[in-house]
């Protein structure tokens, strides 16, 4: 296969997106294809995709052409293992060359310097990522579907009348479609996970303190945002946690032989039930693990939910209020009104009316209680299980940002309200694609362990991608779904 030497046809393209990572880097090491080619093919892939599912934000098609030429240039170093793969950084990255919206019409298309890029972003240009482009966000990440008045709105590739779930709702559309094999997603309040199970890839949010800086300090986002790479194999997954890691472990790279004591929760916080059919998938999945010879045991949530559930709407209402106060400093107020949308307005305006001095010291009581009620729990269970969202991807509008403020609020807390605790906690979680509703719209379950233990939910992700693989499972619009016209 000659990609870069010819016309890339689609159907060469499709071909190779449906290989994950680790496949199309072994192609590139047996001399099969070059780094141009499997940029090429994302690229097509990418134009082919993108006009209905609007995953990304920003394209850089030459400038990854020519970092693909480099790699080229030099050979294939076994010291990168997946040098030459195509990926997509969020548009909150600052990557060199490209800009750093944020999903916000309250940034400028100013492009970002080398001397801005993060030490994230640093580890995976070294290991020879090659990023084709930036994707989709809502505004600053606040809202858990990728509809963001400045664009693009992004389709789940399962059913474009569906969200993608987000806030890296791009990332999980265009690994759900095949478009690249790799995407970054941050996880502030399930924003990996929820995507990860409404487009039925894995997501992995990992444990506070794992992952090398990402972005510039910051009091809330340092305790309960967490970065990584999602992916559609849970290999892919495992390397990109161990090459973020400030260690560089390592990367896990199978099942373990221990048979785990897992915490199953039925209810989310404060005490919503699932979707029937979110309930029947975990159920299954329950069973799932006991054939494997695991111990399922139903259990608590093991603090009480109404204090979680004010301290997640104290601090994200307060990230809400910080956009507020920083784009009233950059353009003064009418700039904040003009280029900020609904529902960021609304939670700085909910921030102000609700949370003084006191609403803030308890919120953050319970985020110093959290680690210490969890390490209680997981001196029981090694691991707890729980859906990853209450109910299948909403229809999109169902979370538009420019909606009535007063339903959207708990309309979003109330879809994702089993993500976020894990954010609070600073432990690891990750959702798998085991399950699938009527309509055939993915639905994740969540596995969640103790601080640093993000191995154990990897090598259990693994026997589970054994017992029950996902890897053939294709939306309608993808790469397995879509045939060569030409």
């Amino acid at each position: 296969m000659t990609l870069s030497d010819s016309p890339a046809r689609l159907a060469d393209a499709l071909a190779l997106g449906r290989l994950d990572a680790h496949a199309q880097a072994a192609l590139r090491a047996r001399g099969d294809v070059s780094a141009l080619d499997l940029t090429d093919a994302a690229i097509l892939r990418a134009r082919h995709f993108d006009p209905v599912l609007g995953a990304l934000s920003h394209t850089a098609f030459e400038a990854a052409r020519q970092q693909a030429r480099v790699l080229d240039t030099a050979g294939v170093d076994p010291a990168t293992p997946l040098a030459g793969v195509p990926w997509l950084p969020k548009d909150s990255l600052r990557v060199p060359g490209m800009p750093t919206r944020g999903g916000s019409r309250s940034r400028s298309s100013t492009l970002a310097t080398a001397d801005e890029a993060s030490p994230f972003v640093r580890r995976f240009e070294a290991a020879g990522l090659v990023a084709i482009g930036k994707s989709a966000m809502p505004e600053f990440g606040l809202m858990g579907s990728t509809e963001p008045l400045l664009g693009p709105v992004t389709a789940n590739p399962w059913s474009l009348t569906h969200s993608p779930g987000g806030s890296s709702g791009g990332a999980g559309a265009a690994l759900a479609a095949g478009i690249v094999p790799l995407a970054h997603g941050s996880d502030g309040a399930g924003s990996i996970r929820i995507p990860a199970s409404a487009c039925g890839v894995v997501g992995l949010k990992p444990g506070r303190g794992t992952c090398v800086p990402v972005r510039g300090r910051h009091a809330i986002e340092d305790l309960i945002v967490a970065d990584s790479l999602m992916s559609r194999s849970v290999r892919d997954t495992a390397w990109a946690f161990a090459a973020a890691h400030p260690e560089r472990p390592a990367p896990v790279s199978g099942p373990d032989a221990k048979r785990l004591r897992i915490g199953l929760v039925v209810d989310a916080l404060p005490g919503l039930a699932p979707d029937p059919e979110v309930a029947a998938a975990l159920d299954a999945t329950a069973r799932l693990c006991e054939s494997l010879g695991h111990d399922v045991e139903p259990v608590a949530w093991p603090l009480p939910g109404e204090a979680v559930w004010a301290a997640l709407y104290t601090l994200w209402s307060r990230l809400g209020a910080d956009a507020v106060e920083l784009a009233v400093a950059q353009g003064g107020a009418a700039f904040a009104e003009r280029a900020l949308e609904p529902w960021t307005r609304g939670l700085a305006h909910w921030h102000d009316t609700h949370c003084g001095v006191p609403e803030l010291e308890q919120a953050w009581a319970t985020v110093a209680a959290l680690p210490a009620a969890f390490a209680r729990f997981h001196a029981q269970y090694d691991v707890l299980l729980c859906p990853t969202l209450r109910t299948p991807p909403p229809t999109l509008g169902t979370l538009a940002p420019d909606r009535d403020f007063d339903a959207l609020m708990p309309a979003m807390f109330e879809w994702i309200s089993y993500t976020p605790l894990q954010n609070l906690a600073g432990t690891p979680a990750i959702s798998l694609p085991l399950a699938h509703s009527r309509d055939g719209l993915p639905i994740g379950l969540q596995f969640a362990a103790d601080r640093g233990h993000e191995a154990t939910l990897l090598a259990l992700a693994f026997e589970l991608e054994t017992a029950a693989p996902w890897c053939d499972r294709w939306p309608p619009v993808s790469v397995a779904a879509t045939q060569d016209t030409r």
